[in-house]
């Protein structure tokens, strides 16, 4: 199965799909994590900034820096509330732009997979959090069935067409997470999983919204138009409606949590 190289540069098209899950499962997560407010934060792999501007309304954090390579992704979360108290910049989760022990935490939400090196993106975020700080990340379950869109990539398979994962997919497992964080040293590692649930009014806006993912997109658009009907109508078909019209989807995550040691 081959990967995906995937580049998020639509924020709007981001936030449409991404966002309210950003938002269900990053709330989950920022109560495992239990931040105490007044930090010193950094977001890497901010996006357009939806987990950063939660992260600001749950651990009302002293202090807030958001990076990502995306500069359409960086202007949509320029927009945000968030924008009054987080500054975002350009930059690259391998190679931080900020000194040794800067951030009293250092978070990756939904992003460590897409990482070209994550021992090396970890390592990073270790580096600039102080000692005693909390370096901490979670990811769609990529290979065991955990991205919210499971049902579409089964679909395509299904139909004979490759439905590749994003790259380092492997890097979305509990176990592999945790032995990324005692590589880069850090202690006290603990580890956790999300299962949560979206609601959508119907058939029609999960399929629009589903479609407009970074991957999804790219898979999606590579089909002929009988493709993307047949796929659609299979998919339909895996989603039955409850009796109120509603379709609910399943996204399963998996987080990682660790101190650097003093």
């Amino acid at each position: 199965m081959a990967d995906l190289q995937v580049r998020f540069d639509d924020g709007a098209a981001y936030e449409r799909m991404i966002g309210t899950w950003s938002r269900i499962v990053g709330s989950i997560f920022l109560d495992w994590a239990a931040l105490p407010p007044g930090l010193k934060c950094i977001d890497v792999g901010c996006g357009n900034g939806v987990f950063t501007e939660l992260l600001i309304e749950r651990c009302a954090p002293a202090e807030v820096h958001g990076v990502d390579p995306s500069e359409g992704q960086l202007a949509f979360a320029r927009t945000r509330a968030a924008g009054r108290v987080a500054k975002f910049q350009r930059g690259d989760a391998q190679a931080l732009a900020f000194p040794d022990n800067r951030f009293d935490a250092a978070i990756m939400a939904l992003v460590i997979v897409f990482v070209p090196d994550p021992a090396k993106g970890v390592a990073e975020m270790a580096r600039v959090v102080r000692p005693g700080g909390t370096v901490a990340a979670y990811m769609w379950d990529q290979t065991a069935g955990g991205l919210p869109h499971a049902a579409f990539l089964t679909e395509i398979r299904a139909m004979g067409l490759p439905a590749g994962l994003p790259p380092n997919a492997e890097f979305s497992r509990l176990d592999a997470m945790r032995e990324l964080w005692a590589g880069a040293g850090l202690i006290d590692i603990e580890t956790k999983i999300i299962a949560a649930e979206r609601a959508y009014p119907g058939f029609e806006e999960m399929w629009q919204t589903s479609i407009l993912s970074g991957t999804m997109t790219q898979t999606v658009t590579a089909m002929s138009e009988a493709q993307r009907e047949e796929l659609k109508a299979r998919v339909r078909a895996s989603f039955p409606p409850h009796a109120d019209g509603q379709v609910i989807t399943y996204g399963r995550a998996n987080a990682v949590k660790g101190r650097v040691p003093k």
